[in-house]
């Protein structure tokens, strides 16, 4: 199948078929960051939402002689504080403007205004204040639905890899096929970011080739992939996932395509001049695959140290070249490990700080420490094996030859129906049967199948999820809304159950959701949840690119690094698999942790590298805040910072974030050599002296201050270079806080905040798109709801997939792109 022709063809469909699907003839759809309708489309009659009323108790009418008495001083029509002007602003009629009173709303559930300082009514006022306004914008909505609109959405990088998986029983690494997606509201899903180019479809056409031939099994290419151990990495013990009584090394699972021969070089590290480090004494590096060894070779001793003095870099070739071997292997997943066998002699192995890595290039001493391996092939191949994707693709094998053609429909129509998610038609299935008849004329029955495959990979209907655009707002069909769901708890392709439940028109009632819901969350694919909604809200990805500078946290390395991700990943888990309140995330009194963890966290009495559930008596450590991971994700490489801790709370915990900080802002002075250190506190006084950053600061620091016990990696500390830290502060809403029990006990003191910031959260992820003001009073509907379920896990997805933006669409606006970036 030639390349420029099914790019031709893919293009034709998508800027042709998608139209077609919209519903009116191409016009562009709406993008995220466009959708705010105007507010008269607020009052267009729609289905009632699924939930039976989103309304709180109707309280009296807001004062409106309360905003002139305590806002209209600052939000003036002449001052306007924040672009925001309340001077002839009328509460009782906010339903004509809910975009602005969400926004007051916002702030004053942070109890952000009025601003310390100013004159505010007593809490008794204001709590009425903003139960009477959330009641008038929150009646509306339970009468006219605005489900708002998303544009067709690309899949993900991540979504593509876990479609490819339970589409075609075949792991790959997505991030060697396709291109990061960029980001817009905290998630890397918001369809109306997932940008499309034909550079792109190019990247995704290579993939489809790439990944069609792999799961046949007719890709017969040598290729060459690198495998690299990460810089920080201590390689001094055994490392999680290799064996017992090995040290150092890494393992990696990879597809071989072919049964065949593959040849592994394996290259140790050197020290900045060339020098191959640790040779003074013998050591044994062995390759195994899947626990058998394959291939060992003797590193070090006499001679080589011997040779190493006299021309250390030709020796170091010849030991790389010692370290070649080529291996017949089984095609299918394979787990590759490469390490040392651990010694037991005098000359020991153990080192004499456990958790800290030689940062000294320069060093010749040491021991021998892998550095990356390379692995090429396949070479020599004798056939495709036997692997779990060609036994889930071929679900039949044809005895001759009169039968080939009716066996490809099978296998292709049933492949057609999982990557398109939904029944398929004459329509879809000719062209796929062309390719076939193609690649069976240029090869055999398993190039045929390959081709019509890789056309079912490129396609528009399995690259992208299209909804038909209505001509009013009204609910989503059943086999959109298993999409909508199969993405949102799996990010993945809906499974045969979720499409026979949407074929027969099971999905219609809210029972019949819920029953996939509790299904969909016991399915090991649930775990997406952590790895993809949690990741990107807590920051966990970020871990990976944070870098402690050594000389200020020597002890941190990558086991450390991975040790704090898994604990957070655990703990989350936990909350989904349990059906946890979601306010455990900040106040559980347990937590997960190995013995290098627990190490790092005083905790006694664990030992292994295994993870285990235990109970946290220290009460700093409880939930989210006391943990190693969201501490260093909000610090800097040298040292804390009560700034970026403040603007997490205030973003991922309150909901209130703060705004942009104002241009030109001046960097934070840092301590000069010779003269008398100033602590973190001291220095950020000087800095926030600046009027445009005062207001801000003001919010933000108490937060960090708060957190400011914990060093840059997540360690407890009570003196930092300037002096003892002083972890107190005043809130927003006026609350004095001393350290970090003072402030989960703030945050607990109004959990609805933290729930109603979590239902935003996962919502915005739910949907792919971004919230706008009309879904404010669903958040809050499904916030009162869940607290009459004791905040569960499963109360918030159910009162998510059954709210009307989850199971309703509107139309899209004239004049806005059909998919964002163009063709």
């Amino acid at each position: 199948m030639r390349r420029d022709a099914l790019l031709v063809a893919v293009l034709a469909v998508l800027a042709v078929g998608i139209g077609r699907a919209t519903g009116d003839g191409g016009r562009p759809a709406q993008t995220a960051a466009s959708s705010s309708a105007p507010a008269a489309a607020a009052q267009q009659t729609a289905p009632a939402p699924v939930r039976s009323s989103n309304a709180a108790p109707a309280p009296a009418l807001p004062d409106r002689a309360l905003i002139q008495k305590y806002c209209v001083g600052c939000h003036s029509d002449r001052l306007k504080t924040a672009g925001l002007s309340l001077q002839d602003a009328d509460p009782s009629a906010a339903v004509l403007d809910g975009r602005l009173w969400e926004r007051v709303l916002e702030k004053l559930h942070g109890g952000m205004m009025p601003p310390q300082g100013m004159p505010r009514p007593d809490a008794a006022t204001l709590g009425a204040f903003v139960a009477s306004l959330e009641g008038t914008l929150d009646r509306q909505a339970s009468v006219a639905a605005t489900p708002g609109h998303k544009p067709p959405h690309r899949l993900n990088r991540t979504e593509y890899g876990n479609a490819i998986r339970d589409l075609l029983d075949l792991n790959v690494d997505a991030s060697n096929l396709l291109p990061a997606d960029d980001e817009s509201f905290g998630f890397d899903n918001i369809a109306g970011v997932l940008r499309i180019s034909p550079s792109l479809l190019e990247q995704y056409l290579g993939a489809a080739r790439k990944v069609s031939g792999l799961a046949v099994g007719t890709d017969k290419d040598v290729i060459r992939l690198g495998f690299r151990v990460p810089p920080d990495d201590s390689q001094e013990d055994q490392v999680d996932s290799l064996p017992l009584g090995t040290r150092g090394g890494l393992s990696f699972t990879h597809t071989f395509p072919q049964d065949a021969e593959y040849e592994f070089s394996v290259f140790l590290l050197r020290n900045i001049v060339g020098y191959m480090i640790g040779l003074e004494f013998a050591h044994q590096l062995e390759i195994s695959i899947d626990g058998e060894r394959v291939f060992t070779a003797q590193v070090g001793g006499e001679q080589d140290n011997l040779a190493s003095d006299k021309n250390m870099s030709e020796t170091a070739n010849v030991i790389d070249q010692r370290l070649k071997a080529r291996v017949k292997v089984k095609a299918g997943p394979r787990t590759v490990a490469v390490t040392f066998i651990k010694r037991n002699h005098a000359e020991s192995d153990e080192p004499l700080q456990p958790h800290e890595r030689n940062h000294d290039l320069q060093d010749m001493n040491g021991l021998p420490q892998v550095d990356h391996v390379n692995l090429t092939g396949p070479f020599n191949p004798t056939g495709p094996g036997d692997t779990p994707s060609r036994r889930r693709i071929f679900a039949c094998r044809p005895a001759q030859a009169a039968e080939e053609a009716a066996c490809a429909r099978r296998v292709l129509s049933t492949l057609a129906r999982r990557a398109y998610r939904r029944p398929v038609t004459a329509d879809d299935m000719a062209p796929v049967m062309e390719q076939y008849e193609a690649g069976r004329k240029a090869g055999s029955f398993d190039t045929g199948v390959e081709h019509g495959l890789r056309l079912i990979l490129a396609n528009p209907k399995f690259l992208f999820r299209v909804e038909r655009s209505p001509s009013k707002p009204g609910p989503v069909t059943d086999v959109e809304l298993a999409s909508r769901l199969s993405f949102f708890l799996w990010s993945s392709i809906p499974d045969d159950a979720l499409i026979d439940a949407a074929a027969s028109g099971r999905l219609s009632t809210r029972a019949g959701i819920e029953r996939q819901v509790v299904r969909m969350l016991a399915d090991p694919k649930a775990r997406a949840l952590t790895d993809n909604f949690a990741s990107q809200w807590l920051l966990l990805r970020n871990l990976r690119g944070h870098v402690p500078t050594p000389g200020d946290f020597p002890n941190f390395d990558n086991e450390l690094r991975q040790a704090f991700r898994q604990e957070t990943e655990l703990f989350f888990q936990s909350i989904v698999k349990e059906n946890r309140s979601v306010l455990d995330l900040i106040d559980a009194d347990y937590t997960f942790v190995n013995e290098r963890l627990a190490r790092h966290y005083g905790m006694p009495n664990v030992y292994g590298s295994n993870f285990r559930r235990v109970a946290v008596t220290n009460p700093v450590r409880r939930g989210l805040l006391g943990q190693g991971s969201v501490l260093t994700v909000t610090s800097y490489p040298n040292r804390t910072s009560p700034v970026l801790r403040g603007k997490y709370i205030l973003e991922n915990i309150l909901g209130t974030p703060p705004p942009a900080p104002p241009a030109n802002v001046p960097a934070l002075s840092d301590n000069e050599a010779g003269q008398e250190p100033k602590s973190l506190r001291e220095r950020l006084e000087l800095h926030r002296r600046t009027p445009a950053c005062a207001s801000c600061h003001r919010v933000m620091d108490p937060l960090g201050f708060a957190l400011e016990n914990f060093d840059g990696i997540g360690a407890w500390r009570v003196k930092e270079p300037g002096g003892a830290i002083d972890p107190t502060g005043k809130l927003a809403d006026g609350s004095d806080v001393d350290g970090p029990v003072a402030l989960r006990t703030a945050i607990m003191r109004h959990p609805e905040q933290f729930v109603r910031t979590f239902v935003e959260k996962l919502m915005t992820y739910g949907l792919g798109r971004g919230l706008e003001h009309y879904d404010m009073p669903v958040v809050r509907g499904i916030t009162r709801d869940a607290a009459r379920q004791t905040n569960r896990f499963s109360a918030i997805v159910t009162g998510i997939v059954s709210s009307a933006p989850f199971r309703m669409k509107a139309p899209q606006a004239d004049g806005a792109p059909l998919v964002a970036g163009g063709l």
